[in-house]
Formats: C-alpha cells, sequence, structure tokens
C-alpha cells in the first residue's frame, strides 16, 4: 500500500507562485510515474505533469509549460510541482498520484492523495 500527502496550498495572488509537495511512503518507488492532477469545480480531473522516479523524465501539460516545474526528491521520497505566474485560472484542488501506465491518463494511476487546495486571487 502506498500512501501520498500533499501539502504547500493555499490562496495566492494572481502572478504569484506557491510549491506542492506529495510526500510518498509505503514501499519502494522508483519504478513508478508521480503525477500532478488539478480538478477544478464542475471541470474534470486533468493532466498537469508527470514525472519518474528513476531516470527523472518528466512531462508537463502545454499550458503549465514555461509556468509550472515537476521534481522529485527520491532520499525523501517527496515530488514537487513549484507554480509560478499563476493564473486564477489555476485554482483547483491539486493531486498528487502514482501509477506505471501512460502518465497524462488519471485511470492509470492506482493511488491518489487526498488533494491540496490551490486559490489564486485576481
Amino acid at each position: 500500500q502506498v500512501q501520498l500527502v500533499e501539502s504547500g496550498g493555499g490562496l495566492v495572488q494572481a502572478g504569484g507562485s506557491l510549491r506542492l509537495s506529495c510526500a510518498a511512503s509505503g514501499r519502494t518507488f522508483s519504478i513508478y510515474n508521480m503525477g500532478w492532477f488539478r480538478q477544478a469545480p464542475g471541470k474534470e480531473r486533468e493532466f498537469v505533469a508527470a514525472i519518474n522516479w528513476k531516470s527523472g523524465s518528466a512531462s508537463h501539460a502545454e499550458f503549465v509549460k514555461g509556468r509550472f516545474t515537476i521534481s522529485r526528491d527520491n532520499a525523501k521520497t517527496t515530488v514537487y510541482l513549484q507554480m509560478n505566474s499563476l493564473k486564477p485560472e489555476d485554482a483547483a484542488v491539486y493531486y498528487c498520484a502514482e501509477g506505471l501506465g501512460r502518465w497524462t491518463e488519471a485511470t492509470e494511476y492506482s493511488f491518489w492523495g487526498q488533494g491540496t487546495q490551490v486559490t489564486v486571487s485576481s
């Protein structure tokens, strides 16, 4: 069993920054992918970014490229999402997840955190 705990959400003004963290525990993670997804009220959950624990290869959704960066600290088994130049439309609950398949697909992830709220004021 894997436990994922997100933190770092909050209220920020447009143009500001936040760094989300996802602490993972429960077993060895090296072969897995870690993803960040978000869900705003009334909208479907959407892919934000993902990274492979072992290789560090990463992917970001087009709408966050140049603003958000995913990274990981293997020693701390923690994944981060640095979010800069935040926009009101970035407001959502952000979830981290662990999986093995296509990292843009939420259905490919087996374990999910509880989510952390990000609010961006205009």
